[in-house]
């Protein structure tokens, strides 16, 4: 699930894979803006099909959260 997240990510944003890592934080760290968040979530809901709550997108900080919510979500 992490790597898949990292892979994505890396690919949407122009980064190297090694700088996507599970501590990084989406916004700050890897200079992701809102929209490439929304553009993200939307991706990964749509990859597993799940829909992630509203409420837990502003808990979604770092790349090992977004792993986090969609492991709980998967299951």
């Amino acid at each position: 699930m992490l790597e898949k997240i990292q892979e994505m990510l890396a690919e949407a944003l122009n980064l190297p894979a090694e700088k996507v890592t599970a501590e990084a934080k989406i916004v700050e760290d890897l200079g992701a803006d809102s929209l490439d968040v929304v553009e993200l979530l939307s991706r990964l809901e749509d990859e597993f099909g799940i829909v992630i709550p509203d409420d837990e997108v502003e808990n979604l900080v770092t790349v090992g959260d977004v792993a986090a919510e969609l492991e709980k979500l998967v299951k």
